[in-house]
């Protein structure tokens, strides 16, 4: 495994350590690897704690924005900073199993073809452990976007997902993507697949990236995206050897 695990925090000081731990247990067979945490903004201990980590984790690096910019933003910066050519990312909150990432890298290295170009393999909760509401709102967002949007795609909102970083990099970028990944990459002429993860509770805190967030990227996005896909052009290009 080369692999570059971001995760992306905002205000998620009691949950720093244990999911680190996690991390560098879940990749101790690794080749290589690093986890970048990207602070966005946050106004809690999150900052100190994870600078005091990186004493004793060589494989840690932590960025940090001066304010908050959102999960996607955070997402953006991590993977432009990854030295690797494989990028996991994961929800800081704890609810992703980091034990779960090997198996996803496994299956997108393995499965990857010249005629097959599978871009990412997307975590799919499909045991969930949120609140009614949450889960309420998360099957109505999901439902609608894969209607409209057609990317075949259960969970988008997953935060667990093993993908190309040169890939991730060529896509649009803009405030929310991340909810639209597959549909991106279905656009650019990649494929996306779909495997069950693991979920679990969340340990300490609350969501910080939460529904009001979801409902305006559910209303003003999609329609973004929507256009996105109505103007996209696939090209087969050709280069013409010398006579």
């Amino acid at each position: 495994m080369r692999v570059s695990i971001v995760v992306p925090v905002h205000n998620e000081v009691d949950n720093i350590i244990a999911l680190i731990d996690e991390i560098v247990k879940a990749m101790s067979s690794a080749k290589a690897y690093e986890i970048i945490y990207v602070d966005d903004g946050s106004t809690d201990e999150t900052a100190a704690v994870l600078k005091q980590a990186m004493r004793s984790i060589k494989a840690l690096r932590v960025l940090r924005h001066q304010r908050s910019c959102g999960q996607s933003a955070a997402i953006h910066t991590g993977v432009k900073a990854a030295v690797y050519p494989y990028i996991a990312t994961l929800d800081g909150d704890g609810q992703n199993d980091p034990a779960d990432i090997s198996r996803l890298y496994e299956v997108l290295t393995q499965q990857s073809q010249p005629q097959t170009p599978l871009w990412m393999v997307a975590g799919w909760r499909n045991k969930r452990y949120d609140s009614a509401w949450r889960l309420f709102s998360s099957k109505v967002a999901n439902a609608v976007r894969s209607r409209l949007l057609g990317d075949d795609t259960p969970d988008t909102g997953c935060g667990l997902k093993v993908f190309l970083r040169d890939k991730f990099l060529e896509l649009p970028y803009f405030d929310h993507m991340h909810r639209f990944l597959p549909a991106l990459i279905l656009r650019a002429g990649g494929l996306v697949i779909s495997e069950p993860v693991a979920h679990r509770s969340r340990a300490n805190g609350q969501s910080k990236y939460g529904t009001l967030d979801r409902l305006w990227a559910g209303i003003i996005d999609l329609l973004g995206v929507i256009w996105l896909q109505k103007r996209a052009k696939l090209t087969e290009v050709q280069e013409i050897d010398r006579e």
